[in-house]
């Protein structure tokens, strides 16, 4: 997704705190400062999915069409941590 690198992603705070949605009080009140571990690909999933619709809202982007569901394109990308067994 290298075509929506720009200086300014578009996405404001708010749209950023909304994909944060699973971090809350209790994680506050816990002094975590991060989400827990297990939503950290959520997470990021709903952060990039945002950051490309605002792209393509921006026309910052040279693929077309753009994805129907860009929750599912965004974790198309995302790195598998399953590991299947050699024999």
């Amino acid at each position: 997704m290298s075509e929506v690198c720009t200086n300014s992603s578009g996405l404001s705070t708010k749209e950023v705190v909304e994909a944060m949605a699973n971090f809350n009080e209790d994680n506050l009140d816990k002094g975590m400062v991060y989400p827990p571990f297990p939503n950290i690909r959520k997470i990021f999933a709903h952060i990039v999915a945002n950051v490309a619709a605002k792209a393509y809202e921006l026309r910052l982007v040279s693929r077309y069409p753009h994805p129907k569901d860009f929750m599912k394109y965004a974790e198309s990308f995302m790195y598998n941590f399953i590991y299947h067994p050699y024999r």
